[in-house]
């Protein structure tokens, strides 16, 4: 696996809805080599504190793969950072909660996938972008930083496997009407990232099991 393309953004306006706001969804590819610390890339702003950030959701990861599946479906050219994430990847295959991800010096662990919402919708220019995006099931996937350090554009990275679910599955399960208690368990089992871990919980005690 190899990193593309580094992203961030300052906070810009969107109208979501008929609110507006102000996000870090924008993001743009850096030349340089960037600076990664336990809550994410130096420069880079997040609009949202309560669904988007902190130590677990530090990162947002997306693949070229997946950019060159919708650049097909939607007929147009999509530039890296176009979905919000923070790093482009060439391939994100197989992605398990808890893959240990080596790059140079920086060490990430994959904690959740990442939810579409309404502000991704408005970024597309598509009100009902968020549930085709659900459909396609290319979410991509949060990491949280274990070992801080520089990233640069060409490096290499080397993948543990985790013992947790599919990142896919996850996501999967996340639109999914009828919630499999097996598969809240085994991602509750993994180094969930907390927001996903009290949604399972939940999840779990609706279903009384």
């Amino acid at each position: 696996m190899t990193l593309l393309s580094i992203n961030l953004s300052s906070l810009q306006p969107l109208k979501v809805g008929r609110r507006m706001t102000r996000t870090g969804h924008f993001k743009q590819g850096q030349a340089g080599p960037v600076r990664l610390g336990r809550l994410g890339l130096e420069g880079d702003a997040v609009g949202n504190l309560k669904h988007h950030g902190g130590p677990d959701q530090a990162v947002y990861v997306y693949s070229a793969e997946d950019y060159a599946w919708w650049e097909q479906q939607l007929g147009r050219s999509l530039p890296f950072g176009t979905f919000g994430e923070n790093l482009t990847v060439d391939r994100l295959q197989a992605a398990r909660i808890g893959d240990i991800w080596q790059c140079g010096p920086v060490s990430l662990q994959i904690s959740a996938p990442r939810i579409p919402c309404a502000t991704l919708a408005a970024r597309m220019g598509d009100p009902g972008f968020a549930k085709r995006f659900a459909r396609a099931n290319r979410g991509g996937a949060y990491a949280r930083v274990l070992e801080p350090g520089t990233l640069t554009i060409g490096q290499s990275v080397e993948v543990t496997a985790g013992q947790g679910p599919l990142v896919d599955d996850l996501f999967e399960l996340w639109h999914s009407r009828d919630k499999d208690p097996q598969l809240l368990r085994a991602g509750l089992s993994a180094p969930l990232a907390e927001r996903a871990r009290a949604a399972f919980l939940h999840w779990l005690e609706a279903e009384g099991v």
